[in-house]
């Protein structure tokens, strides 16, 4: 595999361009806007700028890496000559299957497609083309240059020569993959997710404060960030779309949505990318300002 096509340049989806494109791949970058295209390639070139301040690469690797991404519109000429797909559009079931069968229409027959998907199943994204055993999941850890896991899920149909292509494709980028099967949350999020939504019970039946849960994990637990603020660096949103795919494919009430997070998130508080979650940021950073009070 040479070309690459992703679609989606969101911080998902300009992280795996990133990384693709650093290891000397080329890349083609999908979206439906020029000035979500230019947020994604502005935010990829501020990364790499990152690893040449860290001594990671030189200006000159950063260069070759920013001359091997094209960004278009055109999810035909995006798609048209990739040899892999990898879909990082928002985690909505119906707009995924709309792509993915784009796709099959799209790329070339022998092409195989990704999904970056963190919980949605790949068989039923599968199923939305008629190339089924060449449809797989990739899915990326954020920050995508930083983060070494990529969970790849087999789905129903999946071949056993693209899972193998794929494991191997992601050594190539310097990453560690773990193949997993198609099951809700796959296994990231189907453990992730429960203990975010259990730390939000605890501050929604007042047990503690937002900087007490996550003191507790950090020091208690050895996790490098509490779960409050890695659910706000998720998205609250994410976390909360995670949640209903668990609820609703596994059908265990132990996965239902706090009801504090379903609030937050219909009153527009979704982390870090709305600047107010769990904690308040600086506008356009991920810096915490402080840890919010709630009332029961």
């Amino acid at each position: 595999m040479k070309n690459i096509a992703v679609i989606g340049s969101g911080t998902m989806g300009n992280g795996i361009a990133h990384v693709f494109a650093q290891h000397g791949f080329s890349v083609s970058l999908t979206d439906v806007s020029e000035a979500s295209l230019k947020r994604g390639m502005a935010a990829i070139e501020k990364n790499l700028g990152r690893q040449v301040e860290k001594g990671v690469i030189t200006e000159a690797q950063k260069r070759d890496a920013l001359t091997r991404i094209v960004p278009t519109t055109q999810l035909g000429e995006g798609v048209r000559d990739a040899d892999l797909v990898v879909e990082a559009a928002t985690e909505n079931t119906d707009l995924k299957l709309k792509i993915f069968a784009d796709l099959d229409a799209l790329a070339k027959p022998g092409a195989v497609l990704a999904s970056n998907t963190s919980s949605i199943s790949i068989t039923r994204i599968a199923a939305a083309t008629k190339r089924p055993a060449q449809v797989i999941g990739m899915h990326f850890m954020n920050p995508v240059p930083v983060m070494k896991l990529v969970e790849v899920i087999r789905g129903y149909d999946t071949s056993s020569e693209v899972t193998a292509t794929i494991m191997a494709l992601s050594q190539q980028l310097d990453k560690v993959p773990v193949e997993v099967n198609d099951y809700p949350g796959f296994v990231a999020n189907r453990i992730l997710m429960p203990m975010i939504n259990e730390a939000i019970y605890a501050l929604y039946e007042g047990v503690a404060g937002v900087p007490e849960i996550d003191t507790v994990m950090k020091l208690g637990m050895a996790h490098p960030m509490g779960p409050l603020q890695l659910a706000d660096f998720i998205g609250l949103d994410v976390c909360l779309a995670i949640l209903r795919v668990l609820h609703d494919g596994l059908g265990n009430p132990k996965y239902a949505p706090c009801p504090l997070l379903v609030n937050m998130v219909q009153a527009g508080h979704k982390g870090i990318k709305s600047g107010s979650g769990f904690y308040q940021y600086t506008s356009g950073s991920k810096e915490l300002v402080v840890a919010k009070r709630f009332e029961r």
